[in-house]
C-alpha cells in the first residue's frame, strides 16, 4: 500500500526534500482520524535508506508514531539498527524480497510503501494493492514527485474519498494489469 501526503500538484517534498508545507495548513480532528485509521492498520514499512544508512531524527517514518518493523532499501549490506523499539533492516537491491519480508512481518497488517522511487518500483512490479493519499491544498510547482517517471499506466478503483478542513483523503484499489 502506498501511503503519502502530497501537494495538489503531486509532490512529496520541495526540491531540497523539505516537507514544511505539510504542517502549515488548517486541519480538523476528522483529518487526523482518517490518518489514524490508516496508521492503525500498518504492520510494516518499506522505504529507502539514506546515503549513510543511519536513522536520523528527521528521517524516522511517520515521525516515530508507529512501532513496526521498517525495511530500508540500500545498495550496500548494513547490519540492522534498533532505535526506540523499532528495528530498521536494510535490504540490498531486491525490493520484491523487501516487500515479501515486510508482508510476513506485518501479519494481518498493511505494508506501507514510502517515497516516490520505492512506490514507482513497486507499482511497476505489481506489488501495490492500494494507494492512500492525503492531499494538501498547496502547489509547490517543483519538487520530489510521487509518480513522475512511472512509465506505465495503472488503472485504479476509488474506494473512499473524504475531505474536511483542507485535506482531501483518497483511497484507491490498484486494478490488475
Amino acid at each position: 500500500m502506498i501511503h503519502a501526503t502530497v501537494t495538489l500538484d503531486g509532490y512529496l517534498a520541495d526540491p531540497d526534500g523539505g516537507v514544511d508545507w505539510m504542517f502549515d495548513f488548517p486541519s480538523a480532528p476528522e483529518d487526523g482520524d482518517v490518518v489514524a485509521r490508516v496508521c492503525e492498520r500498518i504492520g510494516a514499512i518499506v522505504g529507502g535508506a539514506n546515503r549513510s544508512r543511519t536513522i536520523e531524527e528527521g528521517e524516522i517514518p511517520y515521525g516515530g508514531m508507529l512501532e513496526v518493523p521498517v525495511f530500508l532499501m540500500t545498495h550496500q549490506a548494513t547490519d540492522p539498527i534498533e532505535r526506540d523499539g523499532v528495528t530498521y533492516t536494510f535490504v540490498v537491491d531486491d525490493i520484491a524480497a523487501a516487500v515479501a519480508t515486510a508482508k510476513e512481518a506485518a501479519g494481518d497488517g498493511w505494508v506501507s510503501l514510502l517515497g516516490g522511487s520505492i512506490s514507482r518500483q513497486c507499482l511497476r512490479l505489481g506489488l501495490v494493492d492500494e494507494i492512500h493519499l492525503d492531499v494538501v491544498p498547496v502547489l509547490l510547482g517543483d519538487g520530489i514527485s510521487l509518480f513522475a517517471g512511472l512509465g506505465i499506466r495503472v488503472d485504479l478503483e476509488r474506494l473512499e474519498t473524504s475531505a474536511f478542513a483542507s485535506e482531501t483523503h483518497l483511497r484507491f484499489r490498484v486494478l490488475e494489469r
